[in-house]
């Protein structure tokens, strides 16, 4: 997280991530995401999203298909 970092409310980071209001305070609950709290609030940095994303998204496997070749 750094200092221009924007952030975000639990539903500011739930419709950044196209998933419910629920799913983000279960992330929090359990810790398996990054969060700050501010008396009762809870924020959620901008960056932090970013890299929830990137360390969860799977690259695709390149499988070869007998007689058609590479598939990517």
């Amino acid at each position: 997280m750094n200092a221009d970092d924007r952030l975000l409310t639990v539903d500011e980071a739930a419709e950044r991530l196209g998933t419910g209001v629920r799913f983000i305070r279960r992330l929090i609950a359990e810790r398996r995401i990054r969060y700050v709290k501010l008396g009762k609030h809870v924020r959620i940095a901008e960056s932090v999203l970013t890299a929830f994303i990137e360390e969860r998204t799977v690259e695709p496997a390149r499988v070869r298909r007998a007689g058609y070749g590479l598939v990517v």
